[in-house]
């Protein structure tokens, strides 16, 4: 593999997780509601989550690499169908901007908590880098999130490992005698994967959406399967900390601060400006998400959508980050099972429709210039799925999936 397909996936994988890695994920809080007070169970739960995020974000990626989707709104059409599609579209929209709002109170609740500064001093920081980093672009956006999200993953995991080994005692009762699902938003620890998975797929989307129509059906997949290993890797390594220390940060808003801050005084502070940074990754995420949405391919209004994005967030992040998450992620997860189940639905038709494969999926024919002569008959399938063709000037090409139906004669095809 060459060293830009190597660069491509790593950029995939490193954008997947940083729209996942937020406040809620990073600070430990998340992971120990879906699936923390399952025990050993939530565990299992994990690795369903590890699954069911490599196969929903390659479906999403690849389904925008074949519309050439410039935002989740084609990707989601082409799901959903245009009514449940529109629902869907109004969900992923509204919980784009929530989720801005959600990360500027968490950045407010981070200075208010740990650094003893006004509140809404942290919601203006997070919501002027935020609009400045959408104003660049997608390209500003991937390579702000590439750049923090390996800083991020090293640190959660540092952490998590070292408290592991230092409590692994502890850690073994925990999870063989601790089950309390009461604690938890919902009482079984599978639909507590797939809700975790659902409104952490309906954020991502508008990410990955657009991301697919520029890379590769390999490079999508291969990035897909490193995203979600290593959202998988960081979710188990976070819950298995907070498990170990379960007596003492379990009261705390954001437990692995505490953990971090109850080793040294100084690992408090670096975790807390690294969390910041997951804040600062999912702000940006939804906020170019939402503004991508409603601008569409108008560029004269893309700069004024994502201001006035940023303003509305940080008047309403004003309510909380605490109430912002125990009120808005529940019922988005809810409504966000109906994403899932419209992708499954896609993924079954396009599987065992006539001659139909998913992996890689079918695709129209490439426009060439000219007629093209078949002159042979049978199918030529390279490596990569796609039918070699012979034109007339005597050139190869490849063309990507289409149905010929053969005759006895030659057949020319106008492009």
């Amino acid at each position: 593999m060459s060293d830009n397909n190597r660069s491509s996936t790593f950029y995939i994988a490193a954008v997947y997780i940083g729209t996942v890695v937020g406040a809620g994920f990073a600070s430990g809080q998340e992971v120990l509601q879906f699936f923390g007070h399952f025990g050993l169970y939530g565990i299992l739960g994990l690795f369903l989550t590890t699954g069911l995020f490599i196969f929903f974000g390659y479906l999403i990626l690849d389904i925008g690499r074949r519309r050439n989707a410039s935002s989740h709104l084609e990707v989601i059409q082409y799901a959903g169908g245009k009514w449940v599609g529109a629902a869907i579209d109004w969900v992923i929209t509204f919980f784009l901007l929530g989720g801005v709002v959600t990360m500027a109170a968490g950045a407010g609740a981070v200075f208010s908590e740990q650094f003893d500064l006004p509140f809404i001093m942290g919601t203006i920081l997070l919501i002027i880098a935020a609009v400045i980093t959408v104003i660049l672009g997608i390209k500003g956006v991937i390579n702000s999130i590439s750049f923090t999200v390996p800083l991020l993953i090293a640190s959660v995991l540092g952490l998590s490992i070292y408290t592991v080994i230092v409590n692994y005692e502890i850690l073994l009762n925990v999870m063989t005698g601790y089950y309390n699902p009461g604690a938890a938003p919902v009482s079984s620890w599978v639909f507590a994967a797939f809700l975790y998975t659902s409104y952490n797929i309906l954020l991502s989307v508008a990410i990955l959406a657009p991301m697919g129509s520029i890379s590769s059906h390999n490079t999508l997949l291969k990035g897909a399967v490193w995203g979600g290993i290593g959202l998988g890797a960081g979710a188990l390594a976070i819950t298995m900390a907070v498990l170990s220390t379960l007596g003492s940060s379990v009261g705390y808003e954001v437990p692995m601060v505490f953990i971090a801050s109850s080793i040294s005084p100084i690992i408090g502070i670096a975790y807390t400006l690294i969390l910041l940074m997951g804040i600062y990754t999912t702000a940006v995420s939804s906020l170019f998400g939402f503004t991508a949405r409603l601008s569409g391919n108008s560029t004269k209004h893309y700069r004024p959508i994502a201001v006035g994005s940023g303003l509305v967030a940080f008047g309403l992040a004003q309510f909380g980050f605490s109430n912002l998450v125990g009120t808005l992620y529940p019922a988005v997860g809810i409504a966000g099972l109906l994403l899932l189940g419209a992708l499954i639905y896609v993924f079954i038709k396009d599987k065992y429709r006539p001659g139909g494969a998913v992996f890689p999926y079918p695709q129209p024919a490439m426009k060439l210039k000219g007629q093209a002569l078949i002159k042979n008959r049978k199918k030529q399938m390279n490596k990569s799925g796609e039918m070699s063709i012979q034109t007339l000037e005597g050139k190869r090409v490849c063309s990507p999936h289409f149905t010929i139906n053969y005759q006895e004669k030659p057949i020319i095809f106008s492009y």
